[in-house]
């Protein structure tokens, strides 16, 4: 699964890197958790590319009756998106890219788990497939309607490089993919699918990093130091 992430690299390159058509305000994360803001980019027919907007962290589907079902949709399994009512319309017309530079994932050795980062050579921002979702609340009382844009961040199988630490991973998609998985438009479903891979080991490193990194609460350069 992806629980826990990081994104610390200047907003000026996730400009370049994503090709984004304005620059976004977006501050260095250590250790962002579910149910929080993550950094999403989906291409916006209005600003005509690629944009980088916060999104809440657990996917809403636009039928719920109750927003706290987001909680229990971090993640996406690969596998069954394309079939569960809670996604398939989103992988159909509302695919994104979760940015990020880096997560976490706890290895369980006898009683105690240690935290990895597990991150891209030279720590380089990465693209997570993510679908995401419009949920609004109706009005009531006085009360006007609202929406609730989310988000959840797609998995597959781990890599032989991370299998260790998990079974799973988020799928990490290719530069050469980035634009035909944000393309609204784009509905062949089953070459998507075929995107939905494990990422190649040769390309992933981690290291081992402090128990801070346990509470969402702590949000400083030190959950990221290696140990």
């Amino acid at each position: 699964m992806c629980g826990r992430f990081t994104l610390r690299t200047p907003a000026s390159v996730l400009v370049s890197t994503f090709q984004l058509v304005t620059e976004p305000l977006w501050q260095p994360r250590y250790n962002i958790a579910p149910t929080q803001s993550v950094p999403v980019v989906r291409w916006d027919e209005g600003a005509g590319g690629r944009v980088l907007t916060p999104l809440y962290w657990g996917l809403i589907p636009s039928w719920a009756k109750d927003p706290s079902i987001g909680n229990r949709m971090i993640n996406a399994r690969g596998e069954s998106i394309a079939e569960k009512p809670s996604f398939r319309s989103a992988f159909k017309r509302r695919r994104c890219i979760v940015v990020a530079d880096g997560y976490y994932e706890w290895k369980k050795t006898g009683s105690k788990k240690q935290p990895y980062l597990i991150h891209l050579p030279d720590e380089q921002p990465f693209a997570m497939a993510g679908l995401w979702e419009t949920w609004t609340r109706p009005a009531s009382g006085d009360d006007e309607k609202t929406a609730i844009e989310s988000c959840t961040v797609i998995t597959t199988t781990s890599n032989e490089k991370t299998r260790d630490i998990h079974d799973r991973m988020p799928v990490i998609l290719h530069q050469q993919d980035w634009s035909s998985w944000l393309d609204p438009h784009n509905n062949d479903t089953e070459h998507l699918k075929q995107l939905l891979l494990p990422f190649d080991s040769d390309l992933t490193d981690m290291y081992p990093v402090s128990t801070h990194v346990n509470s969402p609460r702590n949000e400083d350069p030190s959950c990221t130091q290696p140990m």
